[in-house]
C-alpha cells in the first residue's frame, strides 16, 4: 500500500495492493500499520456505499463539528471523478480543490481529512462507492456547498444529475465552515 500526500494538506491518494488472476481481483483497501505510520486517523465508526449511474454528481458534502470526520473513499465497481474542496478558512489552501479518477480498475482510494467538502461524478455507466468514516452520521450536522460554486470544471455541466438537496446547497463563497 502506497500512501501519497497531495497538494492539499490532509488529502492522500492511496495506491492499494491489488491481486488479479483468472478468477478476478482481490484488493486490500486498509492496513492499520500503514495508516498508523502516517498518523492518519483510522478509527472508522461507519461504512456506507452508494450506487450511481453515469453523470450523477453527489456532493459537495461534509459534516459540521463536532460530528465532522475523516473519510476513506474507494470505488468497488465502475469509475468516478472524486473531488475534494478545502473548507478550512484558516488554511493556506482554503477554496482550492483536488480531484482524481478512482476506479475498480486502478484500485486507488482517497483519504479525506476533516475540513474538506467531498463529492464525485460517475464516469462509467454505473459505480459503487464505499465510504469509511470516523464518526457516525448525524443528520443535524449534514452540510455542503453547491457543486458548481467553487470553480471546478466538471466535465458534464449540462448533463449532470443531482438530488434536490444538492441543487439547493449554499454557494461556496458565502460559506465559512472552519
Amino acid at each position: 500500500m502506497k500512501i501519497t500526500k497531495t497538494t492539499l494538506g490532509g488529502i492522500y491518494v492511496i495506491d492499494n495492493i491489488k491481486f488479479t488472476d483468472n478468477r478476478g481481483s482481490f484488493v486490500k483497501i486498509f492496513n492499520k500499520d500503514d495508516f498508523s505510520d502516517r498518523e492518519l486517523n483510522f478509527s472508522f465508526e461507519e461504512v456506507y456505499y452508494s450506487t450511481s449511474r453515469k453523470n450523477v454528481i453527489r456532493g459537495m458534502h461534509f459534516q459540521l463539528p463536532p460530528h465532522d470526520h475523516e473519510k476513506l473513499v474507494h470505488v468497488i465497481h465502475g469509475e468516478v471523478l472524486d473531488v475534494v474542496l478545502d473548507m478550512r478558512y484558516e488554511s493556506p489552501t482554503f477554496g482550492e480543490c483536488f480531484s482524481i479518477n478512482l476506479s475498480s480498475d486502478n484500485g486507488k482510494s482517497m483519504y479525506v481529512s476533516k475540513g474538506f467538502a467531498h463529492g464525485f461524478l460517475t464516469l462509467s455507466e454505473s459505480a459503487t462507492v464505499a465510504y469509511l468514516t470516523t464518526t457516525v452520521q448525524n443528520s443535524q450536522a449534514e452540510s455542503g456547498v453547491k457543486w458548481n460554486s467553487f470553480g471546478f470544471n466538471w466535465p458534464v455541466r449540462k448533463k449532470a444529475i443531482l438530488s434536490k438537496r444538492d441543487l439547493n446547497l449554499p454557494i461556496h463563497k458565502k460559506y465559512e465552515m472552519f
